[in-house]
């Protein structure tokens, strides 16, 4: 699967390779648009019934209500990531999500009227925002769209991005007959895509990444998202082939090229394929051991 770019196609491992760095250039890139599509709308608005503010006013208003928005967007995600909307607590956490919004609203109010009394205040003018309790429970019902909204397109953005790079899960048994027991470390992976399945190698995976409420496999170029925590997924792991050495890491020992050491008394690790992966202080004299001087 690519993306099509001004220079060619961009597959999706080259995406992902750079995921963060697109992600908050999108978000820029949404809340800006944002705050000059409401500024707009607001202006021309007013202007039919003959306003008598500013046009930087209507920048100011917006722009301060989109501002703070974009600072609490992370404490979204943050939510998410204890209690997330999956199968078994949708109920549960939705009414946890439910409940913050209030919490989320105000401080979302306080800080654009905070912002919009300085403004006004360095122009030589005065912001007035009305009656509280009426205005905040105005702002309130709209913090509650824009909230939902944003969970919402997180989680369409997962679901997209999980279809086009594939979902992993571990094989619980072998793919053809009958298993005489349960198989208590897995040796392959069923990966669907695009409604597609085939199988992978669990000794292809050359280190995971903890990823919300997902791990991401990476077996060369390729990542595969599996739900499932750091520490069970170890569990199922082969002990003498796989290392935890950081909270969010655990790496194939046979993908090690050189452990370095860093002066914080943390180490660094570099894979055979290049990637520059960190060791914590607190597992590294575990990774230490589990190779033999010579």
């Amino acid at each position: 699967m690519n993306f099509y770019t001004g220079s060619g196609a961009m597959t999706v491992q080259q995406y992902l390779t750079h995921r963060r760095q697109f992600e908050v250039g999108f978000w820029v890139l949404f809340f800006v648009g944002q705050w000059l599509v409401q500024f707009a709308l607001a202006y021309f608005d007013h202007r039919r019934w003959g306003s008598i503010f500013q046009p930087w006013e209507f920048l100011v208003w917006e722009g301060t209500s989109i501002l703070m928005i974009a600072i609490l967007f992370p404490l979204i995600l943050l939510l998410d990531h204890y209690f997330p909307l999956r199968k078994g607590r949708v109920r549960q956490n939705l009414a946890i999500h439910l409940f913050f919004t209030l919490p989320w609203s105000l401080i979302h109010v306080s800080g654009m009227v905070f912002m919009r009394t300085v403004i006004y205040h360095l122009n030589d003018g005065s912001y007035n925002f009305g009656n509280w309790p009426v205005e905040f429970f105005y702002e309130y019902l709209k913090d509650i769209q824009t909230y939902a909204a944003l969970l919402s397109s997180v989680y369409l953005y997962r679901f997209l991005l999980v279809r086009l790079q594939g979902e992993a899960r571990l094989l619980e048994e072998p793919d053809e007959g009958d298993a005489a027991e349960p198989v208590e470390r897995p040796e392959r992976l069923l990966v669907k895509k695009l409604g597609k399945e085939f199988l992978v190698n669990v000794q292809d995976i050359e280190w995971v990444e903890a990823a919300g409420n997902y791990v991401n496999l990476h077996l060369g170029d390729r990542i595969y998202p599996l739900r499932e925590t750091m520490t069970k997924l170890l569990e199922r792991l082969d002990p003498g082939s796989f290392a935890r050495i950081h909270r969010s890491y655990i790496v194939r020992l046979d993908s090690i090229a050189e452990i370095e050491p860093l002066e914080s008394g943390d180490a660094r690790i570099h894979l055979v394929g290049g990637q520059l992966i960190p060791v914590s202080r607190r597992y590294r004299d575990q990774l230490r051991a589990q190779f033999t001087p010579v």
